[in-house]
């Protein structure tokens, strides 16, 4: 499947990245013995993926404007065109040497994300999608949802919260409603590729909340091209701005979206 130049810009940008990326992975694994620890070494191979998405992107496109994990926002001279990146979704699996992480990159326009690129280098595996192009794999799979329609047929992903986050009590209480209806749930700790999965069919269904823009918009995409929903947990929240999201096949997804509104 060719994409468009946009596409292709983005696809050699997350490839560059991910270059970069699997050689400082290599680096953790050896930092993991080191009593210094390699916390500090995974700030600086995050930030430096960021730099070359970034300077390749800017190149490319020098009047969009940007907004990442690890920089300032900036709007561009378009003011209608920007880029939402997550140079390292995944930075827990990283630094304790599980290969388990992603580069995501998105491309919004007017508000709505139009491209969309989730790279998994550890497994090299391209996800992609462009609005009304279909969501494709290496450009040579078209990436269609599950068809499973019964929920104790489904597996879901979500993301668990960690220490005094806020989150943490509807999260319990997600699972403690759905753990007993459904096959399984899962915690990979990268939205991006949770997503990603959601529309390759791996998981029926994905919910998580607190998440930010760089976690969210090239997963969306993808999910929605691939005929799948995603939509905020309540209807009085917005996706990329509240951070809330359920997302599931059209078979599955109100029936998982129902038992995440449910109220007590």
């Amino acid at each position: 499947m060719q994409g468009s130049a946009n596409l292709n810009v983005m696809i050699k940008a997350a490839r560059k990245a991910g270059r970069s990326l699997v050689k400082d992975f290599r680096e953790v694994e050896n930092l993991q013995v080191s009593r210094k620890g390699p916390g500090d070494f995974v700030t600086r191979a995050d930030r430096a993926a960021e730099e070359i998405i970034r300077e390749d992107l800017t190149e490319a496109r020098p009047n969009y404007g940007w907004l990442a994990e690890e920089s300032d926002p900036v709007e561009g001279k378009d003011p209608t065109r920007r880029w939402i990146v997550d140079p390292l979704d995944g930075t827990t699996n990283f630094l304790h040497g599980m290969p388990h992480w992603a580069v995501s990159i998105a491309l919004e326009h007017k508000g709505e994300v139009v491209t969309a690129v989730v790279y998994d280098p550890a497994k090299d595996e391209l996800f992609w999608a462009e609005k009304g192009a279909g969501a494709w794999l290496d450009g040579k799979v078209r990436l269609r949802v599950s068809g499973r329609s019964t929920m104790a047929d489904c597996v879901f992903a979500t993301g668990l919260p960690f220490a005094s986050n806020r989150y943490l009590p509807a999260t319990l209480k997600d699972l403690g409603r759905l753990l007993p209806a459904c096959a399984g749930v899962r915690r990979w700790g990268a939205a991006s590729l949770d997503l990603a999965y959601v529309a390759a069919g791996r998981y029926d269904g994905y919910w998580e909340r607190g998440l930010k823009p760089w976690d969210l918009a090239a997963g969306i995409l993808i999910v929605r091209e691939a005929g799948g929903m995603a939509e905020p947990i309540r209807s009085d929240q917005t996706l990329l701005e509240d951070g809330h999201v359920v997302a599931a096949s059209g078979s599955i997804f109100d029936r998982l979206a129902g038992t995440l509104r449910e109220r007590d």
